[in-house]
């Protein structure tokens, strides 16, 4: 259940009842693809980084390790050592991002296992099934993620499949959670809005997927090509037609400054590899832009990543030391440098909340936006 605390203009400040407990939004979600964070980052720590929600791929889980052994294991949260909320999204992304291996069809979509090229189908009754297994909080429905830059041609056939397997995603997730062996029978499920970068299309099918009556809805198949302005333009175009109450959840976005401007536009969840991608790479987000460690100019820097930062990293290790290690590549460095982005994406969503609840959103918005403008 979705609770409206309040709102700032277009801008929400929400929880979401689960059954592994209320998560408060607007929130980042902790991207954990095969049920771990890239860059060593253990379940204790993402605690410690104040993570409400962690996101784990129902594809990359299917094919390695298996869904059927984590079922065993008493499902991912125990599998992973993680009692708060989980989201696995569905495969569908991965099928569009595999794009040369894949055949779709009505009844689903047949490909090509990454990692050992042995023939996988997947549709919607198969994606509800192996995220039943896996026992995550929140299902995504399973969809085709178009190009962005597909014309209408293609996209509209897509978007009309879309809706249609929505419905047989519903049905199969209304059915597995009354099973007797079903581990979470309260499992929500998310449907996902597409239509590309076309707002009628976009427009057309937020009316229909919300006549469904799901438990969220994303927006999905966009940052996939397209530039920053056209992303606000769907995401502006379509939120007034989805659920005001229900979350909404911008997939796979993105940097700081999106998420600020898709928050501003009524987004509450968001997920991304940015934080923990950029780290293994030594690139740090601050509140005045982003920092490459590697760079010389840090070699004798005494200071921490970010002054006031509260992040374990911060509190103890110089920027030096920590630049250190990239250039010897130690782990050590990397794990570091992604434990302070996602603290950084973490508490950026902290402040949000209170910024919003304090209505002065606004102003919050426009001062962070100012800060990342001002590289140090």
């Amino acid at each position: 259940m979705y609770k409206l605390i309040t709102t700032e203009k277009s801008a929400k400040r929400g929880e979401l009842h689960t059954p592994h407990g209320v998560i408060q939004t607007p929130v980042f979600m902790n991207v954990g693809t095969v049920a771990a964070i890239k860059g060593a980052v253990s379940t204790e720590d993402l605690e410690n980084i104040g993570t409400l929600v962690q996101l784990s791929n129902t594809y990359h889980l299917h094919v390695r390790p298996g869904d059927e052994l984590i079922k065993k294991m008493g499902g991912l949260h125990k599998f992973m050592s993680w009692d708060k909320p989980i989201l696995t999204d569905s495969g569908g992304f991965q099928v569009f991002s595999l794009a040369g291996l894949r055949k779709i069809k009505e009844e689903g979509v047949y490909f090509n296992s990454h990692i050992d090229g042995r023939k996988i189908f997947m549709g919607p009754e198969e994606s509800m099934q192996i995220q039943s297994n896996l026992a995550s909080t929140i299902a995504m429905a399973f969809d085709e993620c178009p190009p962005s830059v597909a014309d209408r041609s293609y996209i509209q056939p897509s978007v009309d499949r879309t809706t249609r397997w929505l419905a047989r995603c519903k049905a199969e997730m209304k059915r597995l959670n009354e099973l007797p062996d079903t581990i979470n029978k309260n499992q929500m499920l998310f449907g996902i809005n597409q239509g590309g970068v076309f707002e009628d299309i976009r427009i057309e099918h937020a009316k229909a997927i919300s006549d469904m009556d799901l438990d969220g809805y994303a927006i999905g198949g966009l940052a996939v090509g397209e530039t920053h302005e056209e992303m606000y333009r769907i995401i502006e175009a379509t939120v007034p037609y989805l659920p005001k109450e229900k979350p909404t959840y911008l997939m796979g976005v993105g940097t700081p400054a999106n998420i600020l401007e898709a928050v501003e536009r009524g987004v509450d969840f968001f997920d991304c590899v940015y934080p923990s991608r950029n780290g293994r790479h030594g690139h740090v987000y601050t509140n005045h832009g982003k920092l490459n460690l590697f760079n010389a100019q840090y070699e004798t820097d005494t200071e921490p990543i970010e002054e006031g930062c509260g992040c374990p990293v911060c509190k103890r290790y110089s920027r030096a030391y920590i630049r250190h290690l990239l250039k010897a590549k130690e782990m050590l460095g990397m794990r570091f440098c992604v434990l302070h982005n996602l603290y950084f994406y973490n508490n950026m969503m902290k402040e949000i909340r209170e910024a919003i609840e304090e209505h002065r959103f606004s102003e919050y918005k426009r001062n962070k936006l100012s800060g990342f403008e001002n590289k140090n």
